[in-house]
């Protein structure tokens, strides 16, 4: 039995390798839906704060924020990093109080500002 479960374990570990990539699957995520749409821009953002509901990829992406936060999204792909980079400016632009919250719980000591300004001018001039 054991034999049969450390297989299995293998396997899993074979069909899906680390990259070092967060999901592929949001490579197509509509960031640009979520942005033209303020109120789910809100809701997201409020999420992110932890003091709304969030949705399966909402809850993703919290998870994500404390990692991309300390090494300007170190761990996304090209197109995810487009992606975070338009819904950060957006919700900084639209949402500014909700930005400043972010800001305070991830980064209070303001050590990442610069590279995440730089990040911002990259990938969402």
């Amino acid at each position: 039995m054991k034999l049969v479960i450390i297989l299995a374990l293998v396997a899993i570990a074979l069909a899906r390798p680390d990259d070092g990539f967060y999901d592929k699957k949001y490579d197509n995520f509509n960031a640009d839906e979520l942005i033209e749409n303020d109120r789910l821009l809100k809701s997201y953002a409020h999420c992110f704060l932890e003091d709304g509901k969030c949705t399966p990829e909402g809850n993703d992406f919290k998870k994500w924020i404390p990692e991309a936060t300390t090494t300007s999204c170190g761990k996304c792909t090209d197109k995810q990093k487009v992606l975070v980079a338009k819904t950060i400016k957006a919700i900084k632009e639209k949402l500014p109080a909700e930005y400043e919250a972010l800001v305070k719980k991830h980064d209070p000591e303001h050590k990442h500002h610069d590279d995440l300004n730089k990040f911002l001018e990259k990938y969402a001039p």
